[in-house]
């Protein structure tokens, strides 16, 4: 009989170890539950209202509101700090217990979204917006830069060949190149766009700059050749002052010159 005694003991003790406790809102001492999928307790349904969605929620009776809100962040695509439950027309906080506050099988609850969150959604639109229009100007310039540049090789091609060129096609080519410069400016970019935008502009100046290198040298056809002799002004200045910028400086004459006359017969 002692014996029996004994075990009951111990295995009350070992009971006992097993068993993990948490103190409840209200001071009330319970047997601390399994938060996981398997948590213990009766599951309950709970009437979710999200603007014009609803959701049917099972979740277990003795869950806390931030527990509910990881379950709807699955259904209604909300990060839990981004969700505001309302039940009985006061906002709850993550710790609060379904139980403790009154939810029970089928209570309804309403979820909005937090105001602050749904803004900064709204500022990321606007700016993924902009980007995406920054993104589809620049691609039109560039569309219209491509053509300009194959008129500016071809127009370098003919050059090379010995082809006099108006010059007045070198103007046209630049201004229309300056045009799609301008356009660029006007665009508001940031982040990528605002690479894209800076390689087109580049892109610009630099068909730009072979233009205005073709023009001086189509202008001026000896610069082309081999034998082109470079002319180059260099003054020296000597004593006399001969061959500077400044008038020499008179030297005053050896001769005296006098009024006395000399009367002859």
């Amino acid at each position: 009989m002692k014996s029996s005694t004994s075990k009951g003991t111990e295995t009350r003790e070992f009971n006992y170890r097993e068993i993990d406790w948490e103190l409840r809102p209200g001071g009330m001492l319970v047997q601390k539950r399994d938060v996981g999928v398997g948590s213990s307790g009766p599951m309950i349904k709970i009437k979710v209202s999200h603007g014009s969605c609803h959701y049917d929620t099972d979740v277990p009776a003795q869950s806390t509101f931030g527990d509910l809100k990881k379950v709807l962040a699955n259904e209604t695509g909300l990060e839990p700090k981004e969700q505001r439950l309302l039940f009985r027309g006061k906002e709850r906080e993550n710790d609060e217990y379904l139980h403790m506050v009154g939810v029970k099988d089928m209570s309804k609850v309403i979820l909005f979204e937090d105001p602050a969150s749904k803004e900064r959604k709204l500022e990321e639109m606007k700016r993924n917006q902009g980007t995406f229009e920054a993104y589809e100007a620049v691609a039109r310039v560039r569309a219209e830069v491509d053509k300009l540049c194959e008129k500016v090789v071809a127009l370098e091609t003919t050059f090379c060949s010995g082809t006099a060129i108006a010059d007045k096609e070198f103007v046209v080519l630049t201004e229309l190149l300056m045009i799609q410069l301008l356009k660029l400016d006007s665009i508001e970019a940031n982040g990528e766009a605002k690479v894209q935008r800076r390689i087109e502009v580049r892109r610009i100046q630099s068909f730009v700059d072979t233009l205005d290198n073709l023009k001086v040298r189509n202008s001026n056809p000896f610069s082309n050749s081999s034998s082109a002799v470079s002319v180059t002004t260099k003054w020296e200045t000597f004593a006399s002052g001969v061959g500077s910028l400044s008038a020499p400086v008179p030297i005053q004459s050896a001769a005296k010159v006098t009024q006395d006359w000399e009367l002859f017969d």
